[in-house]
């Protein structure tokens, strides 16, 4: 494999098989919401396995804007001196928010309820991702909170009185539920979110954590918000959705086995893997045990043939990250696969869809882009090796890279820096695995 970090890009090519055990980076859900909590908290918090990646970084430095004290000890994890729920200092300047719209969008629930200003600005991907979803129920909710023309950042928020709020969201999205029930906290009542199907529920599992009083019933929350809480130790879990990538790489280089430790098996996050063992992949989960309020465990998964599926709406939420390598799975499986209900994905980093789909094509797959879904229709003879390319989202860029190890030629991928976003490790974990 040769990278070439100065133009951007990565030519690989292709291997005999991966195999080997590995770790992979810590979670980037689960590092966000823990730093948040422990930022907010009484006393001090200390994070292991935090991700230093540049989403969660930039969340950091907004803390530390913010006047919270943060700081990493010798054995890289991070030491938060709290500041309570009131104790955050008004920012000099925008605060910034990179590529991250899980920062950006929780966020915005904790600033909406202080009593100073705030601008929240990202890069220009984050700056065309929609915030009116947040925006709405925030306003409800008594918060002073505008935005750029079509809902955009940069978000301007003022200073207001948050009130509770009863919320049915059209939409099943965890940072929304997310920013809802942090501003709850600064609320006093009850603040009850409900969602069409259940999103990811890293946020409520971390108020149980830290003593926060959430209740969950279905796909509804509540919250009881105008308490404190105290700094906790928490270990951040393995990436479920970052060993999703080495996962589909075992599944489709004939002869591979790979195991993966320490893995988040949080059931809202791992949708991917009730897809994998309906198309026939061979996967086993051992060593099960909860961390933190989190399951985890570890994962082996070998080479194997792989048939079509049909996907529906309700199974999105769950594997929502992991779309596009699943894509990728179906176009080497036998027969056709229906990805239904992902109109959500035009409104990631890139036009998710669009790229999946071309860049696919390019590789030699039939891969038909409509309007909600994919149709992928798999062993349209190997893949073969072409120039592709990110549009700037992490995700592609990975799962691109994926691809190329399958494929007949060697294969390069544009933009690949991105992936440092999410996955600063992503590439030299590879490199531990490949056979040539």
């Amino acid at each position: 494999m040769e990278r070439i970090t100065e133009k951007d890009s990565v030519i690989l090519c292709p291997v005999s098989r991966v195999s080997g055990e590995i770790t992979v980076s810590g979670d980037k859900s689960i590092s966000h919401r823990s730093l948040i909590f422990s930022c907010l908290a009484e006393g001090s918090s200390r994070i292991d396995n935090f991700l230093f990646a540049q989403d969660c970084v930039d969340t950091l430095n907004v803390f530390k804007k913010l006047g919270v004290k943060i700081k990493k000890d010798r054995a890289g994890a991070l030491i938060i001196s709290g500041a309570g729920r009131k104790g955050l200092k008004k920012p000099r300047g925008k605060l910034y928010f990179g590529n991250s719209g899980t920062g950006m969008r929780l966020m915005a629930g904790v600033l909406a309820a202080q009593e100073f200003p705030s601008v929240l600005t990202g890069d220009a991907s984050l700056s065309g991702r929609p915030m009116g979803r947040i925006i709405r129920p925030l306003a409800r909710m008594g918060a002073d909170i505008t935005a750029t023309e079509g809902d955009h950042a940069p978000l301007f928020i003022r200073p207001g009185t948050i009130d509770p709020i009863t919320y049915k969201s059209p939409v099943a999205s965890a940072q929304v539920k997310s920013c809802i029930l942090l501003a709850g906290l600064f609320a006093g009542g009850k603040t009850v979110v409900s969602e069409p199907y259940k999103s990811r529920d890293h946020t409520e599992r971390m108020m149980e954590y830290f003593g926060i009083p959430v209740k969950i019933k279905g796909c509804q929350v509540s919250v009881t918000g105008g308490g404190d809480w105290q700094g906790k130790c928490i270990t951040v879990p393995g990436d479920f959705s970052s060993a999703a990538f080495f996962m589909t790489a075992a599944l489709i280089i004939p002869g591979s086995t790979l195991r993966i430790k320490n893995v988040n098996l949080n059931p809202t996050r791992t949708g991917y893997l009730d897809v994998v063992r309906r198309m026939g992949g061979e996967i086993k989960i051992t060593n099960k045990r909860e961390l933190y309020n989190e399951p985890i465990g570890d994962i082996t998964v070998s080479s194997s043939q792989l048939e079509s599926v049909n996907i529906g709406r309700k199974d999105v939420p769950r594997l929502i990250d992991e779309v596009p390598l699943i894509a990728l799975l179906a176009s080497r499986a036998k027969g056709k696969t229906i990805i239904d209900g992902v109109e959500e994905l035009r409104k990631k980093e890139s036009n998710r869809l669009h790229a999946v789909s071309t860049q696919l094509q390019n590789m030699g797959q039939s891969v038909e882009e409509q309007q909600n879904s994919l149709v992928i229709t798999g062993k349209q003879g190997q893949l073969r090796g072409a120039k592709v390319e990110s549009f700037g989202d992490h995700r592609i860029a990975m799962m691109l890279a994926v691809a190329a190890l399958n494929a007949r030629e060697e294969t390069s991928i544009s933009g690949v820096g991105c992936v440092d976003t999410s996955f600063p490790d992503f590439f030299k974990i590879m490199e531990s695995v490949i056979e040539k």
